[in-house]
């Protein structure tokens, strides 16, 4: 181990002890199986030895919180910006400094150091998202080091850890019962004690939602499930070998139209009857097979060959925001249609019908020398996305909803694009002296995209096409220095890109960004601080323009650039216990400000100083509560996020209609441990049942989950 990694375990004592229990151990030294449970950062404690900025939420974070969904997860996280949509986390919307948040698809996501968005080239948007009951922890990678994964390397890195294979036959259940008829079960059991391992993993989630839809009976919730299985082998000379396999299945009953302003002050728990037949079903399976061996003490290599299948049909009413508009902007003569008073003819209901493939083999290569730890990354990937998107007619008549007819396919909802890039990647890792480390990184992306769109009869051959190639060197350098055994001092430049997907013309830019990073770290005893400084200059700014998320131009297919954008803010972290005889007061205190704005006119109408979306000005969050030796815990979650808007330049031009609200939510949570393997507890969220509109994309005001109280038992064998 490196001189600078002992120190800085001194600064992160603190960290580590994180709501008062320790920092969850690597796979291999908990007892898991290591290679199943592929780790970027490692123990919550390491994150504080990167030359870089980093986040572990550990697996006691995760047992204490009861976290069931990703935006839970994250709302303790410095830097990250959420936006709620659901009030379940189904579709995330997750972005990290300079990357905005729109469904999550400007920042790299992984599941144990394998890409797992849809199509991360072609179509990287977040409508499928693993259920992170099946996760261990979650890592959040900023900073140089980012560069050694991507491809989206502006922002930063989410990878997902999941449940490694134990060393002895052993496993866990967990129930889960909560308000609006929801329920979670967790159940999984494995050995990793002989040459041939295993893991089984079952979850179920499911509920009727909080949200009532005006004539229906159809409930606003959804179900999942969600099943892994992995098959490990020791094969004798230093090598290991894992097969994993994931199946998941979701129905929900959800949908893009929101509320008026109006009507959310009313009731924001309403949902018009426009909305009653939205619903959407999504499969995904997933497979990985990674071979790992130790060539000797300062050499080891890795290779993993994936592939994902994803599918999924989002039928729902189309263009309902048009009503939601007028209404705010005083037509009252739309109010009828969305209460279902007045008839109308030709509404649109669009099977967002699309399927997703996603694969490749990457490989890595580790060696020490010296004081340098070298690290050398290859990747050939390839993914697609096939769009077939009918559309169905109905009627509003009296209230009710009458099928009138089916309309086939053609031009952007009958379309093919597919994406085919070659990446590499080499990092340094040098040990200068005790008390310097620096980190440089290259990065190389080569990446090839297409897009062919059709008319309704796809053997006549494509109506028009669209063909874009990049290719991109990503330079970073990072360094930490030691002060003394308590301070140090961290700095940091890269280079990062967002690739722009099949629908780029091939003389498109891509998103650069120049990025940077300057910060202290302190620890003594139980006290951890950090502050970090961070900047980024982007050349062009680009949207990426959905139905979910459409651009500040109210297009809802392919890119809008916005010009220079200057992003900058500051992350705050302060984390203690104080230690009594028979109790422990943990307090984690986290605070992110962020200013983000175009810098200077340009040609799409967009000024100096106009704001970019979907990125908070100020948030903060504070982890409390009361440990007791006999077993019993309680803790407090609160967390605020400032308002928001929705285009760019709505500062200067969007009105407040385009602006969400400030929030601020409390969680409270009480957990006893009633036996050596079994616990229970009660959990509040939203303990002053504040309801915000959260979110004004897509379609209208949404809020976020009201008062819910559930209870719990986990049962380790």
């Amino acid at each position: 181990m490196k001189a600078k990694n002992l120190k800085m375990k001194r600064l992160a004592v603190a960290m580590a002890a994180l709501i008062s229990v320790p920092a969850y151990l690597s796979a291999e030294e908990a007892g898991g199986y290591l290679l199943d449970s592929i780790e970027i950062i490692g123990p919550k404690d390491r994150a504080q030895g990167l030359p870089g900025s980093g986040y572990v939420v550990d697996a006691e974070q995760m047992k204490t919180e009861a976290i069931d969904d990703i935006n839970q997860a994250l709302k303790t996280v410095p830097g990250i910006y959420i936006r709620e949509e659901d009030g379940y986390g189904l579709r995330p919307n997750i972005g990290i400094r300079g990357a905005t948040s729109e469904r999550s698809e400007k920042i790299t996501l992984m599941e144990d150091g394998v890409l797992i968005a849809p199509a991360p080239y072609t179509a990287p948007a977040a409508y499928y998202f693993p259920t992170i009951l099946r996760m261990q922890s979650i890592e959040v990678l900023k900073g140089a080091s980012m560069l050694k994964y991507g491809p989206q390397t502006t922002g930063g890195v989410l990878n997902m850890i999941s449940t490694p294979i134990p060393t002895s036959l052993s496993g866990r259940v967990s129930t889960f019962f909560g308000q609006n008829n929801q329920m979670n079960g967790h159940i999984y059991f494995g050995d990793g004690s002989g040459p041939f391992k295993f893991l089984f993993e079952g979850v179920t989630r499911q509920t009727d939602g909080f949200k009532s839809i005006d004539r229906s009976n159809r409930d606003s919730g959804f179900s999942i499930s969600d099943y892994v299985v992995k098959l490990g082998f020791d094969t004798g000379d230093a090598g290991k070998l894992l097969f994993k396999a994931s199946r998941t299945e979701q129905t929900s009953n959800e949908t893009y139209l929101g509320l008026t302003d109006a009507d959310f002050n009313a009731n924001p728990n309403r949902r018009y009857g426009l909305s009653t037949i939205d619903q959407m079903t999504n499969k995904h399976e997933g497979y990985n097979l990674t071979y790992s061996h130790e060539i000797d003490d300062s050499k080891n290599f890795t290779v993993t060959a994936y592939k994902n299948y994803y599918q999924r049909d989002w039928f729902k009413v189309a263009k309902g925001g048009s009503y939601v508009d007028a209404v705010n902007g005083g037509d009252a003569s739309q109010q009828g249609i969305l209460d279902g008073t007045t008839d109308v003819a030709g509404l649109t209901y669009k099977h967002n019908n699309r399927a997703y493939e996603s694969e490749g083999i990457q490989a890595n290569l580790n060696f020490v020398v010296d004081n340098h730890d070298i690290d050398f990354g290859v990747r050939k990937h390839k993914d697609n996305m096939n769009r077939f998107q009918p559309q169905d007619k109905y009627d509003q008549v009296s209230g009710a909803y009458v099928y009138q007819s089916t309309v086939t396919p053609s031009g952007s909802n009958n379309r093919f694009e597919e994406a085919d890039a070659t990446t590499m990647f080499i990092s340094d890792a040098w040990q200068v002296n005790d008390a310097m480390l620096v980190n440089a990184v290259l990065r190389y992306e080569d990446y090839e995209t297409s897009r062919k769109q059709y008319g309704t009869d796809r053997s006549a051959g494509p109506a028009s096409t669209k063909n874009h190639e990049t290719d991109i060197l990503l330079p970073g350098l990072s360094v930490t220095y030691d002060i003394n055994d308590n301070l140090q001092t961290l700095a940091g430049y890269h280079k990062g890109f967002t690739p722009i997907g099949g629908g780029a013309d091939s003389n498109e830019e891509v998103e650069e960004s120049a990025n940077f990073e300057a910060g202290l770290r302190y620890g003594s005893g139980n006290l951890f601080v950090e502050g970090i400084y961070f900047y980024s200059d982007f050349s062009d700014k680009t949207e990426l323009c959905s139905v979910g998320s459409p651009c500040s131009n109210g297009a809802t297919a392919g890119s809008l650039k916005t010009g220079e954008a200057e992003i900058s803010g500051l992350e705050f972290q302060v984390v203690n216990t104080f230690e009594g005889d028979s109790y422990n007061v943990p307090l984690a205190f986290a605070y992110t400000y962020t200013k983000a704005e175009i810098k200077g006119a340009n040609q799409n109408g967009f000024q100096d100083g106009d704001k970019l979306p979907h990125i908070p000005e100020s948030s903060f969050s504070l982890r409390t509560g009361i440990e007791h030796a006999s077993g019993w815990d309680n803790y407090a979650i609160m967390k605020h996020i400032g308002s928001m808007g929705d285009v760019t330049g709505y500062n200067r031009t969007g009105g407040s209609f385009s602006e969400t609200d400030s929030l601020f939510v409390l969680d409270l949570i009480s957990r006893y441990q009633i036996a050596d393997n079994t616990s229970v507890y009660l959990k509040v969220e939203n303990a002053f049942d504040d309801q915000k509109i959260i979110s004004r994309s897509p379609d209208g005001a949404r809020p976020n989950k009201p008062r819910t109280v559930s209870t719990g038992v986990v049962v380790n064998f």
